[in-house]
Formats: structure tokens, C-alpha cells, sequence
């Protein structure tokens, strides 16, 4: 058996105390989760999140922060799922076409996510808020990509 993680991102968002979140459709269920998604072949982590953000959201970001690495096997499927999180400005919504299987893009409190409960699309949506808001955040340079160039922040 060949073992396949896979690599995503995910940007959080925040403005007047609500942060940008996407609902989405995952196997026929309504969730909730930070802009996210998978990193291309040949693309940087770092523009995997500005490009994701921007698909599924229609907003413009530049990245500032890198909140952590986290690690998550998704019971439904198995998958080993690697998220590198960003903290970002929106700088301004640019499109209001999403990507396939968006429904809509919200911002909401804090309040509201963790009133979510089992709607949130995994329990990093959670964590990822957690340490956000609770440790200290690294500068993007933290992270060294080999063959690609600075970091992509919008």
C-alpha cells in the first residue's frame, strides 16, 4: 500500500472581529471552514492560500503570519490531511464567483463558528481559531520551500 498524504492550506481571515469563512458541500453535508484547499503540483504553499482564499471567497489576501502545521486523518476516508495555516488582511473582494461546491462565504464570530458544532468541516477549523487567537504567530520565513521563490503574499 502506498501511503498519499495530502497538502493544504488554509487562511484565516479576520476584520471587525469576524473572520471570512467558507460553507461548503463535503459529501452531501453543509460545513463550515476556513478558506482552504489543496496545494497544487509545482505551486508554493504560500500561493496555494492566497489562490484558495481567492476561489473560494472572491476576496484578495496577503498573507502576514503562519499560525502552524497541522496533522489530521479524516475518518470518513482515511486521508492524512497536512494543513499549513496562514493568518491574512483581506484586502478587498474582488469576485463574487466561487469555486464549484461553495455556497457562500461569511463572515462570522467567533461566537457563531464554535456555535457550529458538527457542521465545522474538521476539528482543525477550531484548533486552527484557537491558536490564532492564543499562541504567538511565526513570520512567513519560517517556512523554507526549496526552488521556489519569497513567499507569495498576495
Amino acid at each position: 500500500m502506498i501511503w498519499t498524504p495530502h497538502a493544504t492550506v488554509a487562511t484565516i481571515v479576520e476584520h471587525d472581529n469576524s473572520f471570512l469563512m467558507v460553507e461548503e458541500l463535503s459529501e452531501g453535508h453543509r460545513v463550515f471552514n476556513q478558506p482552504a484547499g489543496h496545494v497544487d503540483a509545482d505551486e508554493s504553499i504560500f500561493a496555494a492560500a492566497v489562490r484558495e482564499t481567492m476561489e473560494e471567497t472572491g476576496w484578495q489576501v496577503r498573507l502576514e503570519k503562519f499560525v502552524g502545521t497541522y496533522i489530521y486523518q479524516a475518518p470518513s476516508n482515511g486521508v492524512t490531511y497536512y494543513r499549513f495555516c496562514f493568518s491574512a488582511v483581506g484586502e478587498r473582494q474582488v469576485s463574487t464567483t466561487l469555486d464549484e461546491g461553495i455556497l457562500a462565504a461569511h463572515w462570522l464570530s467567533l461566537e457563531e463558528i464554535h456555535h457550529k458544532g458538527d457542521a465545522l468541516r474538521s476539528p482543525l477549523v477550531l484548533r486552527c481559531l484557537h491558536d490564532y487567537k492564543h499562541r504567538p504567530l511565526l513570520p512567513l520565513d519560517y517556512i523554507y520551500e526549496h526552488g521556489f521563490s519569497k513567499p507569495n503574499t498576495g
